[in-house]
């Protein structure tokens, strides 16, 4: 999963960065699912996509907010 800086999620449109929120959503269950059955070799995947989600859902709502 590729970090995105937050200037370039400004310049994404609401309706993209709501299909990001479902992908991370997605990846973050799946790295969850991983986890459970011991299979993820890296557990701190899972707080990288934490963060990336937040990212995400903080610039959708100061998009959401400005109209």
């Amino acid at each position: 999963m590729a970090h995105v800086k937050a200037s370039t999620m400004r310049d994404q449109s609401v309706d993209e960065l709501r299909q990001r929120v479902v992908e991370l959503r997605e990846a973050l269950f799946n790295l969850r699912f991983r986890n459970n059955l011991r299979q993820l070799d890296d557990p701190l995947k899972i707080r990288e996509s934490r963060r990336e989600l937040a990212r995400v859902l903080t610039t959708l709502r100061q998009k959401e907010g400005a109209k």
